[in-house]
């Protein structure tokens, strides 16, 4: 078909040169034009590549956080073109992430792909309507608009909460479904986070989530994901899956992928991957931060064609989550302790990891209770990074080398401690963007959290400097270059303060003497005695004692 079309323009053209009369050089130039973009727009859409679209809007909502995530907060462009959104799309090949993965995936398996609308936002409060309706409008407009689409490729997080919906991934298969209809092949992908309805396994072809935590198989997601889409649609399987969820929670301290409880689990599902008629399996730790019917863990398996293999594996992985729930007993040390615990280590550098302020996880980065007990216990040799706009602003006044009195933290709500008056000396100011050359969680390679200053806190010595990384953006300490690269030496520094969970363990396990998890108060507290649940199942193991 595209040759016969091809031919008849190129014939047009030809006898149109034969006839040199005036009418016909007048409209010469309209048929060249003519014919290279038709020529060009059979060419891009008429080859034998199945189109395959691509959306995504990711976000880990925390229901405890009291600011809600709007639509500026994604940086989308209402009514952008689809091919602005298509070169962002393809630009990011050269990470480790799992839009990166779907574009390896097409290339290696014979696919086209067709970018629309693919977005997220930093952790936060629950997503407003009027961002997610937005979003959306620009996502089934952008996939209609498009060439004839073979399959589609969700890219979500999983944890999503909007105001309306309490899944909002869900809420987005739902109205992709219906928009395209049953015989649409669409393929999700989610992170190790997700709390999956069991609809959300109904309503798309094949659900995959990460398997580790922290997140290192991004791309090799994102590559799976577009491996099996490639076999759905020419016809080699025909998935089936199934989802089993346990009654717990699977506490976010023990969601270490690459540590005992959760190593054996992991391992089963990457070893079930290659037995012959499996195509996926996926062991979600869940998210126990957003109050949703389906906070939990999961398990999905997808088979070609046997919903019987799917149901066995599903409730058998589901059994060896259920089997490890002991092990998942919090007995973290407090700010308190876990300071006092650092002092007196031997080795260094020592990682107090403040779970309660975990930026990833939808906290607010601003929380002070580390600070406050680094400065009540006289640490030496500390630093720490903190959110604080208006503390920069103040460093930034004063210029470097000048002078610092300023209280800092504690100012965005009132669960994570109160301002500390800290004193002492600009040493820098700095563009806060920087470079990541290995797969940390995640798979991000640029990064950026905004303007940001270096505090050398009052009491500091040559030897022993105590330094606050004072940043305008909330930033996840996915990489230790969060502090090298505002020239803060992190191995030679006595204690060093992160904001996260499982994530910062990819970059600071390589060189830290010792990385202690703290059972600090905040919006992610690994506590769930910290929360009140509304909205949860009922009966849930490690959580009884906090559901109203």
């Amino acid at each position: 078909m595209a040759l016969n079309l091809n031919s008849f323009f190129l014939y047009f053209y030809v006898s149109f040169n034969k006839n040199n009369n005036m009418i016909y050089n007048s409209l010469k130039k309209l048929i060249v034009l003519f014919l290279i973009s038709a020529i060009s727009l059979n060419y891009c859409f008429s080859q034998s590549k199945p189109v395959i679209g691509v959306a995504g809007i990711s976000h880990e909502s925390n229901s405890f956080n009291i600011k809600k995530t709007d639509l500026e907060d994604f940086g989308v462009t209402i009514g952008e073109s689809q091919q602005e959104r298509a070169k962002r799309f393809f630009a990011g090949s050269t990470a480790k992430t799992t839009s990166s993965g779907y574009i390896a995936g097409a290339k290696d398996f014979g696919l086209e792909l067709y970018p629309t609308l693919v977005t997220g936002a930093t952790p936060r409060g629950p997503v407003t309507d009027r961002a997610f309706e937005a979003m959306m409008n620009e996502i089934l407009t952008g996939l209609k608009a498009g060439p004839k689409l073979q399959g589609i490729l969700l890219n979500l997080h999983g944890a999503m909460v909007v105001e309306s919906y309490p899944s909002g991934d869900e809420e987005i298969v739902r109205r992709v479904r219906n928009a395209f209809g049953a015989a649409m092949p669409i393929v999700v992908t989610h992170d190790f986070h997700a709390n999956v309805t069991p609809k959300m396994v109904e309503l798309c072809n094949v659900l995959i989530t990460f398997k580790e935590n922290p997140h290192l198989d991004t791309y090799d997601r994102g590559y799976q994901a577009a491996d099996i889409m490639a076999k759905i649609v020419s016809g080699k399987v025909k998935p089936v899956q199934s989802i089993v969820k346990a009654p717990m929670i699977f506490n976010i301290a023990f969601q270490n992928t690459y540590a005992e409880p959760f190593l054996p689990i992991t391992n089963e599902s990457k070893q079930l991957e290659k037995q012959a008629g499996i195509l996926a399996v996926s062991v979600s730790g869940g998210y126990q931060y957003s109050d949703v019917p389906s906070m939990g863990p999961s398990v999905i398996v997808v088979t070609d064609n046997n919903k019987a293999l799917a149901d066995k594996e599903a409730n058998r992985l589901s059994q060896m989550l259920w089997d490890s729930r002991e092990k998942t007993r919090i007995s973290n040390p407090k700010p308190a302790e876990a300071v006092k615990q650092a002092m007196e280590h031997a080795g260094r550098p020592v990682v107090l990891i403040d779970m309660g302020d975990n930026i990833g996880g939808g906290s607010t980065g601003d929380s002070s209770f580390m600070l406050e007990e680094l400065l009540k216990q006289g640490a030496q040799g500390w630093a720490m990074v903190i959110y604080d706009p208006e503390g920069y602003k103040i460093a930034q006044n004063a210029g470097v080398g000048k002078a610092f009195d300023f209280p800092v933290g504690g100012k965005m709500d009132n669960m994570h401690g109160k301002p500390v008056r800290i004193k002492g000396e600009v040493r820098s100011l700095n563009v806060g963007r920087y470079l990541e050359t290995e797969i940390r969680h995640g798979g991000g390679r640029y990064w950026n959290m905004g303007n940001t200053a270096v505090i050398q806190v009052e009491g500091s010595t040559l030897d022993e400097p105590n330094l606050l990384l004072i940043t305008t953006k909330p930033a996840s300490p996915n990489s230790a270059h969060i502090f090298i690269s505002n020239g803060v030496y992190v191995e030679r520094q006595k204690i060093l303060v992160v904001k996260g969970a499982i994530a910062p363990r990819a970059a600071y396990e390589p060189f830290a003497s010792i990385l202690i998890s703290v059972d600090s108060p905040g919006a992610t507290a690994i506590n769930p005695d910290w929360f009140k649940y509304y909205n949860i199942r009922e009966g849930l193991f490690g959580i009884e004692k906090s559901k109203k």
